[in-house]
C-alpha cells in the first residue's frame, strides 16, 4: 500500500529511543523541540519508562520484541525520512534493530545521528555490559553526525578518559572516530573551569568551539536537549557549526531558567519555558 504521507514538503525524522513519562529526557524532549524547528517527529520508543532511572524507583516496559513491527508497518505506508536518530539502547538486540531500521528506511539522502548514550564522567552506565558497549562501536560505520560526551568519544575510538586533552588531542581522538564514516563531530560538555566546552569538529573543515558558563548541578535529559537541537538543523541544513553554538545556548538558556524556578535537577531542564525560542528559525 502507498501513502499520501510523503507527498508533501513536510521534512520528517524518525527517533530511536525510550519514552519516559517523567524527568523530561529521551523522547519526551525530542518530540516538542522537533516540532518548534518544523520537523515531523516519528518516534521508535524502545522502552516505556515511569519516570527515568535517576529516581530512587521507577517501573518500565521493554519494548524491544514490537521494534520490528515499526519497520513492517512504516514500509507498508512507503515513509521516507530525512533524518533518522538513535539515542539510548538497552540492549544488543536493540542495537541490531537500529541497524536493521537503518537498512530499510535509510537512502543517500537520510541524515543518520547517532547519540551514543552511554555513560558520563569516565565511566559506562550500569546497563552497559562489555558486549553491548563494543557493539556501539559499529554505529561508527553508518553515522554522519555524533554527539558523544567526552566519557563516549574516549570509549567510542578506545582511548583513555581524561578531563585535560587538549584542543589539538581531542582533534585527533575526533580524527579516529571520523575515519569510518561520521563528518560531523561534536564531543559535548567537555568541563574547563567554569564553563562547559562543545569541541566541534568538521572533515575538510577543521575544528572551533562553542562555550557557555557552567550553571549549577549536572540534570537528566541535557544531553537529549542538546542533541535534538542539531538533529532539527541538520534536517534543515543549518551549517554544523552554527547548529552546535545554537543547541549550546539554547541548552544553557533552558539550564539557567530551570536554577530561576527551582526546579529539582531529577526533574530535568524547563525546555516549555525557553521552547519558543526555536520557532521562526
Amino acid at each position: 500500500m502507498d501513502s499520501d504521507v510523503n507527498h508533501n514538503t513536510q521534512k520528517k525524522a524518525a527517533v530511536i529511543n525510550d519514552f519516559t513519562s517523567f524527568g523530561r529526557c529521551s523522547l519526551a524532549v525530542t518530540i516538542p523541540i522537533l516540532s518548534a524547528m518544523k520537523v515531523q517527529c516519528c518516534p521508535v520508543p524502545t522502552a516505556f519508562f515511569t519516570n527515568h532511572t535517576g529516581f530512587d524507583s521507577f517501573a518500565w516496559t521493554d519494548n524491544t520484541s514490537h521494534l520490528d513491527d515499526y519497520i513492517a508497518e512504516w514500509r507498508k505506508l512507503n515513509l521516507r525520512f530525512n533524518a533518522i536518530q538513535t539515542g539510548f539502547l538497552g540492549s544488543r538486540e536493540q542495537v541490531d534493530f537500529v541497524l536493521r531500521f537503518l537498512a530499510a528506511f535509510r537512502t543517500p539522502e537520510t541524515i543518520v545521528c547517532i547519540d551514543p548514550v552511554m555513560g558520563d564522567y569516565g565511566k559506562l552506565y550500569p546497563t552497559y555490559d562489555k558486549h553491548l558497549a563494543e557493539s556501539m562501536r559499529g554505529f561508527l560505520d553508518v553515522a554522519d553526525i555524533l554527539t558523544p560526551n567526552l566519557t563516549e568519544a574516549c570509549f567510542l575510538a578506545d582511548a583513555p578518559y581524561r578531563t585535560d586533552f587538549t584542543d589539538a588531542e581531542l582533534a585527533a581522538l575526533c580524527e579516529k572516530l571520523a575515519a569510518r564514516h561520521a563528518d560531523r563531530i561534536v564531543i559535548s560538555g567537555i568541563p574547563r573551569g567554569d564553563t562547559l566546552v562543545n569541541f566541534i569538529y568538521e572533515t575538510g573543515r577543521g575544528t572551533s568551539l562553542c562555550v557557555e558558563p557552567r550553571i549549577g548541578a549536572d540534570r537528566s535529559g541535557t544531553g537529549d536537549v542538546f542533541s535534538s537541537v542539531i538533529l532539527g538543523d541538520a534536517v534543515n541544513g543549518v551549517d554544523f557549526a552554527t547548529s552546535v553554538c545554537k543547541a549550546s545556548r539554547f541548552t544553557a538558556a533552558a539550564v539557567r531558567r530551570s536554577v530561576e524556578l527551582g526546579v529539582p535537577e531529577k526533574d530535568g531542564l524547563a525546555i516549555e519555558e525557553v521552547l519558543l525560542s526555536l520557532l521562526g528559525d
